[in-house]
Protein backbone atom coordinates (compact mmCIF):
# COMPACT_ATOMS: atom_id res chain seq x y z
CA UNK A 1 0.00 0.00 0.00
CA UNK A 2 1.26 3.53 -0.62
CA UNK A 3 2.80 5.01 2.27
CA UNK A 4 3.62 8.20 3.60
CA UNK A 5 7.23 8.56 2.26
CA UNK A 6 6.21 8.64 -1.42
CA UNK A 7 2.04 8.62 -1.28
CA UNK A 8 0.39 7.76 -3.51
CA UNK A 9 0.17 10.47 -6.60
CA UNK A 10 -3.19 10.30 -8.15
CA UNK A 11 -4.02 12.19 -11.61
CA UNK A 12 -7.45 13.74 -11.47
CA UNK A 13 -9.60 15.05 -13.70
CA UNK A 14 -11.73 17.69 -12.85
CA UNK A 15 -14.46 17.27 -15.25
CA UNK A 16 -18.25 16.95 -13.67
CA UNK A 17 -18.40 12.69 -15.52
CA UNK A 18 -15.90 11.75 -12.30
CA UNK A 19 -17.67 13.79 -9.64
CA UNK A 20 -18.70 10.50 -7.98
CA UNK A 21 -15.59 9.24 -7.79
CA UNK A 22 -13.72 12.24 -6.32
CA UNK A 23 -16.30 12.12 -3.56
CA UNK A 24 -15.64 8.50 -2.84
CA UNK A 25 -11.91 8.81 -3.26
CA UNK A 26 -12.25 11.76 -0.03
CA UNK A 27 -13.99 8.99 2.09
CA UNK A 28 -11.71 5.80 1.41
CA UNK A 29 -8.47 7.61 1.97
CA UNK A 30 -10.12 9.34 5.65
CA UNK A 31 -11.30 5.51 6.51
CA UNK A 32 -8.44 3.77 5.37
CA UNK A 33 -4.83 3.17 7.11
CA UNK A 34 -3.61 6.72 8.43
CA UNK A 35 -0.53 6.25 7.18
CA UNK A 36 -1.50 5.90 3.58
CA UNK A 37 -1.06 9.71 1.95
CA UNK A 38 -2.88 10.96 -1.24
CA UNK A 39 -1.89 14.21 -3.36
CA UNK A 40 -3.27 15.32 -6.58
CA UNK A 41 -1.74 15.80 -9.69
CA UNK A 42 -5.02 17.60 -12.04
CA UNK A 43 -5.30 18.41 -15.40
CA UNK A 44 -7.59 17.65 -18.75
CA UNK A 45 -7.40 13.76 -19.79
CA UNK A 46 -4.18 14.48 -22.55
CA UNK A 47 -2.09 16.23 -19.58
CA UNK A 48 -3.11 13.36 -17.21
CA UNK A 49 -2.24 10.65 -19.85
CA UNK A 50 1.37 12.04 -20.02
CA UNK A 51 1.88 12.49 -16.48
CA UNK A 52 0.64 8.70 -16.19
CA UNK A 53 3.12 7.88 -19.21
CA UNK A 54 6.06 9.64 -17.73
CA UNK A 55 4.90 8.04 -14.12
CA UNK A 56 4.62 11.00 -12.83
CA UNK A 57 1.25 9.87 -11.07
CA UNK A 58 0.67 6.43 -9.73
CA UNK A 59 -2.57 6.35 -10.91
CA UNK A 60 -5.62 7.85 -12.90
CA UNK A 61 -8.59 7.53 -15.14
CA UNK A 62 -6.60 7.45 -18.83
CA UNK A 63 -7.79 7.81 -21.67
CA UNK A 64 -8.86 4.61 -22.91
CA UNK A 65 -6.68 4.62 -26.27
CA UNK A 66 -3.72 5.29 -24.02
CA UNK A 67 -4.99 2.52 -21.77
CA UNK A 68 -4.48 -0.21 -23.74
CA UNK A 69 -2.15 -2.21 -22.71
CA UNK A 70 -1.92 -1.14 -19.29
CA UNK A 71 -3.01 -2.47 -15.77
CA UNK A 72 -5.90 -1.66 -15.12
CA UNK A 73 -9.10 -2.44 -12.76
CA UNK A 74 -12.62 -2.95 -13.89
CA UNK A 75 -13.64 0.37 -13.94
CA UNK A 76 -13.47 3.07 -16.19
CA UNK A 77 -15.51 6.22 -17.95
CA UNK A 78 -18.15 4.49 -20.01
CA UNK A 79 -21.09 5.21 -21.89
CA UNK A 80 -24.19 2.94 -22.42
CA UNK A 81 -26.23 5.18 -24.88
CA UNK A 82 -25.76 8.94 -25.31
CA UNK A 83 -23.21 10.99 -23.26
CA UNK A 84 -24.15 14.34 -23.69
CA UNK A 85 -20.22 15.83 -23.22
CA UNK A 86 -18.52 13.83 -26.25
CA UNK A 87 -20.12 16.03 -29.48
CA UNK A 88 -18.99 16.32 -32.82
CA UNK A 89 -20.41 19.78 -34.18
CA UNK A 90 -21.06 19.26 -37.68
CA UNK A 91 -18.65 21.33 -40.14
CA UNK A 92 -16.47 20.78 -43.52
CA UNK A 93 -13.84 21.43 -41.51
CA UNK A 94 -12.51 18.42 -39.16
CA UNK A 95 -10.95 20.27 -35.50
CA UNK A 96 -10.20 17.93 -32.61
CA UNK A 97 -10.45 18.62 -28.91
CA UNK A 98 -6.72 18.99 -27.67
CA UNK A 99 -8.17 17.73 -24.17
CA UNK A 100 -9.23 14.05 -25.42
CA UNK A 101 -7.44 11.99 -27.86
CA UNK A 102 -9.93 9.13 -27.60
CA UNK A 103 -12.91 11.38 -28.33
CA UNK A 104 -11.13 12.71 -31.74
CA UNK A 105 -10.52 9.13 -32.71
CA UNK A 106 -13.77 7.61 -32.18
CA UNK A 107 -14.98 10.73 -34.42
CA UNK A 108 -12.89 9.87 -37.15
CA UNK A 109 -13.42 5.63 -36.43
CA UNK A 110 -17.40 6.95 -37.07
CA UNK A 111 -16.46 8.97 -40.02
CA UNK A 112 -18.58 12.13 -38.32
CA UNK A 113 -16.60 15.67 -39.94
CA UNK A 114 -16.74 19.21 -37.80
CA UNK A 115 -15.36 20.14 -34.58
CA UNK A 116 -15.15 17.58 -31.40
CA UNK A 117 -15.47 19.19 -27.90
CA UNK A 118 -15.46 17.14 -24.98
CA UNK A 119 -16.25 17.70 -20.84
CA UNK A 120 -17.86 20.15 -19.56
CA UNK A 121 -17.84 22.77 -22.16
CA UNK A 122 -19.63 20.25 -24.30
CA UNK A 123 -22.19 19.58 -21.76
CA UNK A 124 -22.94 22.99 -21.44
CA UNK A 125 -23.32 23.30 -25.55
CA UNK A 126 -25.56 20.37 -25.48
CA UNK A 127 -27.93 22.23 -22.84
CA UNK A 128 -27.91 25.33 -24.76
CA UNK A 129 -29.61 22.96 -27.52
CA UNK A 130 -27.14 23.46 -30.53
CA UNK A 131 -27.03 21.81 -33.76
CA UNK A 132 -24.39 18.22 -32.21
CA UNK A 133 -23.90 14.57 -33.28
CA UNK A 134 -23.31 12.58 -29.74
CA UNK A 135 -20.40 10.19 -30.64
CA UNK A 136 -21.47 7.70 -27.52
CA UNK A 137 -24.83 7.88 -28.89
CA UNK A 138 -23.97 7.00 -32.81
CA UNK A 139 -21.38 4.39 -31.38
CA UNK A 140 -24.04 2.41 -29.87
CA UNK A 141 -26.34 3.21 -33.04
CA UNK A 142 -23.79 2.02 -34.95
CA UNK A 143 -21.61 -0.93 -32.96
CA UNK A 144 -24.88 -1.94 -30.51
CA UNK A 145 -21.80 -1.79 -27.38
CA UNK A 146 -21.13 0.95 -24.98
CA UNK A 147 -18.54 3.33 -25.55
CA UNK A 148 -15.36 3.24 -22.89
CA UNK A 149 -13.94 6.65 -22.79
CA UNK A 150 -11.17 5.78 -19.76
CA UNK A 151 -9.73 3.18 -17.90
CA UNK A 152 -8.77 3.33 -14.15
CA UNK A 153 -4.99 2.44 -14.69
CA UNK A 154 -1.91 2.61 -12.12
CA UNK A 155 1.64 1.28 -12.14
CA UNK A 156 1.83 -0.92 -8.73
CA UNK A 157 0.24 -1.37 -5.63
CA UNK A 158 -2.28 -3.66 -7.31
CA UNK A 159 -4.10 -5.16 -4.23
CA UNK A 160 -4.51 -1.44 -3.28
CA UNK A 161 -6.11 -0.41 -6.22
CA UNK A 162 -8.42 -3.43 -6.18
CA UNK A 163 -9.68 -2.98 -2.60
CA UNK A 164 -10.82 1.17 -4.46
CA UNK A 165 -12.34 -0.98 -6.95
CA UNK A 166 -14.10 -3.53 -4.99
CA UNK A 167 -15.52 -0.43 -2.32
CA UNK A 168 -16.26 1.94 -5.48
CA UNK A 169 -18.36 -0.91 -6.88
CA UNK A 170 -20.45 -1.74 -3.79
CA UNK A 171 -20.87 2.54 -2.53
CA UNK A 172 -23.78 4.39 -2.64
CA UNK A 173 -22.59 7.82 -3.49
CA UNK A 174 -24.82 10.83 -2.37
CA UNK A 175 -23.48 14.36 -3.61
CA UNK A 176 -23.95 16.83 -0.46
CA UNK A 177 -25.34 20.11 -1.40
CA UNK A 178 -22.52 21.89 -0.97
CA UNK A 179 -20.32 20.33 -3.35
CA UNK A 180 -23.49 20.02 -5.76
CA UNK A 181 -23.35 23.65 -5.14
CA UNK A 182 -19.51 24.52 -5.70
CA UNK A 183 -19.59 22.45 -9.51
CA UNK A 184 -22.81 23.80 -10.69
CA UNK A 185 -20.74 27.59 -10.06
CA UNK A 186 -17.87 26.27 -11.19
CA UNK A 187 -19.06 24.87 -14.40
CA UNK A 188 -22.03 27.12 -15.25
CA UNK A 189 -24.54 24.09 -14.96
CA UNK A 190 -27.44 24.18 -13.22
CA UNK A 191 -27.83 21.44 -9.88
CA UNK A 192 -30.55 19.22 -11.55
CA UNK A 193 -28.70 19.09 -14.79
CA UNK A 194 -25.50 18.01 -13.16
CA UNK A 195 -27.95 15.00 -11.42
CA UNK A 196 -29.60 14.16 -15.07
CA UNK A 197 -25.99 14.16 -16.51
CA UNK A 198 -24.63 12.05 -14.13
CA UNK A 199 -26.86 9.44 -15.01
CA UNK A 200 -25.80 8.80 -18.00
CA UNK A 201 -22.03 7.94 -16.75
CA UNK A 202 -21.54 4.39 -15.69
CA UNK A 203 -18.15 3.21 -14.34
CA UNK A 204 -17.96 -0.68 -14.15
CA UNK A 205 -16.00 -2.29 -16.72
CA UNK A 206 -18.42 -5.40 -17.68
CA UNK A 207 -18.69 -7.79 -20.32
CA UNK A 208 -20.05 -5.71 -22.72
CA UNK A 209 -18.26 -2.84 -22.19
CA UNK A 210 -15.15 -5.06 -23.20
CA UNK A 211 -16.33 -5.93 -25.96
CA UNK A 212 -17.16 -2.51 -26.83
CA UNK A 213 -13.01 -1.66 -25.66
CA UNK A 214 -12.09 -4.34 -28.03
CA UNK A 215 -14.02 -3.54 -31.11
CA UNK A 216 -12.93 0.61 -30.90
CA UNK A 217 -8.89 -0.91 -30.51
CA UNK A 218 -9.59 -2.93 -33.49
CA UNK A 219 -10.93 0.14 -35.61
CA UNK A 220 -8.37 2.26 -34.61
CA UNK A 221 -6.05 -0.12 -35.71
CA UNK A 222 -7.86 0.01 -39.05
CA UNK A 223 -7.51 3.79 -39.01
CA UNK A 224 -3.79 3.19 -39.84
CA UNK A 225 -3.31 6.99 -38.25
CA UNK A 226 -0.83 7.34 -35.35
CA UNK A 227 -1.98 8.04 -32.38
CA UNK A 228 -0.71 11.05 -30.51
CA UNK A 229 -1.25 13.08 -27.46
Amino acid sequence: MPQIGGGMLFGKIEYLNLLPFHIFMKRFARSSQQKMSMEYKRGVPAVINKKFASRAVDAAFVSSIRGRGRKHLDLGIIARDEVLSVLVIPDEVDRSDKESETSNLLAKVLGIKGEVIIGDKALRYYLSGGERVDLALLWKQKRSLPFVFALFCYHKDASYYKKIEKNFKNARIKIPQYILEEASKRVGVGKKEILWYLEHISYKLDLKAKMGLKKFYKEVDLLRVPATS
